[in-house]
């Protein structure tokens, strides 16, 4: 197994989220199971180079991608992913490196070449390529764990949201009023010059962090969970890199 694919201290924050390896049968316990550690440095082997899973190298990256596959199915299928965004989110706030008072939110699309079924960033949601942004503005809220790390309550929402002309509808500001949230969105028919992009522009960077796993790039995955999968572990890794660099 590449050691560099899972550093120590990913391992040490995934392994107790993990289910334990079903038990084997001692008559005829067939080839051994392949190492947790193996398997999830080949899920991120494809995140990062956007491999088939098929294409895996095996006597690289440590097993097959059909035996990966299998594996992130098994751990996305238990929750896994978004325990660890949530135990990262809780590390960087109280590491004082990560703002809930001011948010933004915009969409991104992706080819999905298989047309599967719809479904720190904060929270990411996924749906059909057919579906305005602003319809889809309060599930990423909606999707904020628990934020730990500091006293006081968990957080679960900003104090103020902001986002471009694309969510100008005031249906929608009123539900964001209503949820404690100031909306600063910018107006249509505006000149521009708001002064929003001051603020908003972390949304594209946030973009620009998650295009860098090519495998995120075009959707490959027939099943939505696990191409949302996929989408949890990079914003985890990117919520890792981000502790690294401030120690």
């Amino acid at each position: 197994m590449r050691a560099d694919l899972v550093p120590d201290d990913l391992w040490e924050r995934v392994a107790p989220l993990l289910p334990p390896a079903p038990e084997r049968r001692h008559r005829h316990p067939g080839r051994s199971r392949v190492p947790d550690r193996t398997a999830l440095a080949d899920v991120l082997f494809v995140l990062r180079t956007g491999v088939a899973w098929r294409d895996v190298p095996a006597e690289t990256v440590g097993c097959s991608g059909v035996t990966a596959w299998r594996r992130l199915r098994d751990w996305t299928e238990a929750g896994v992913w978004p325990c660890l965004h949530a135990a990262l989110l809780t590390e960087l706030r109280r590491a004082k490196l990560l703002d809930l008072d001011d948010c933004a939110v915009d969409g991104s699309q992706v080819r999905a070449l298989k047309r599967g079924t719809t479904l720190d960033p904060l929270a990411v949601t996924l749906t059909g390529g057919n579906r305005h942004d602003v319809t889809q503005l309060l599930s990423p809220l909606d999707a904020v764990p628990p934020i730990r790390g500091a006293q006081g309550r968990p957080r679960r929402k900003p104090r103020r949201l902001y986002a471009d002309r694309g969510y100008d509808f005031d249906k929608y500001r009123r539900l964001l009023w209503k949820r404690g949230i100031k909306p600063l969105i910018a107006r249509r028919g505006v000149a521009h010059g708001s002064g929003l992009g001051k603020v908003r522009w972390v949304v594209e960077r946030a973009f620009a962090w998650l295009h860098q796993f090519k495998r995120l790039r075009t959707r490959y995955e027939r099943r939505a969970d696990l191409h949302q999968g996929l989408l949890e572990l990079a914003r985890s890794l990117i919520c890792l890199r981000r502790l690294r660099t401030s120690s």
